[in-house]
């Protein structure tokens, strides 16, 4: 069983296979989850409201396709700061970057890994050489261009 320790909660089977069912179609209706697990609805409500609560379930999101939406161009950035002092001041500025997709606080040669998201390689020369490295406390950036991406999954539990 998973244990989320600060709330003294843990998670069961049962709570396992509502996530899977869920994690393989977000948009099933919670009677056929119950239907499947030979359980009420109103179970599988408590259920996924103390998920919730746990702080297990962050939500539920639409997935896009970027390309199909017009955005070829996926990127993988090194960021290096100045000093690791200048980091949530950097997070807040990039979280206003709308192509800065995902950012990661890292180890290693990087103070930040970033995935950004963009329509062509010009529109990527914008983002990167306007406003991401506009940002103070970003002293230089490596960017990697993604060719394909081959997988994309949740944990499997």
């Amino acid at each position: 069983m998973l244990r989320k320790e600060s709330q003294n909660l843990e998670i069961d089977n049962l709570d396992i296979d509502i996530l899977k069912q869920l994690m393989h179609d977000a948009t099933k209706p919670y009677t056929e989850i119950a239907k499947d697990l030979i359980v009420s609805g109103g179970t599988i409500h408590v259920r996924m409201k103390k998920l919730q609560e746990m702080g297990i379930i962050k939500g539920s999101h639409l997935i896009i396709d970027p390309q199909k939406a017009g955005y070829d161009v996926t990127a993988f950035l090194g960021i290096y700061l100045e000093k690791g002092i200048q980091y949530k001041d950097a997070v807040e500025q990039l979280s206003k970057i709308k192509e800065v997709v995902e950012l990661h606080y890292t180890t290693g040669a990087y103070s930040m890994f970033a995935k950004i998201i963009c329509r062509d390689t010009s529109h990527l020369r914008h983002v990167l050489n306007e406003e991401i490295q506009a940002v103070p406390g970003i002293q230089r950036t490596e960017t990697l261009i993604s060719l394909e991406e081959s997988i994309r999954r949740q944990i499997e539990l």
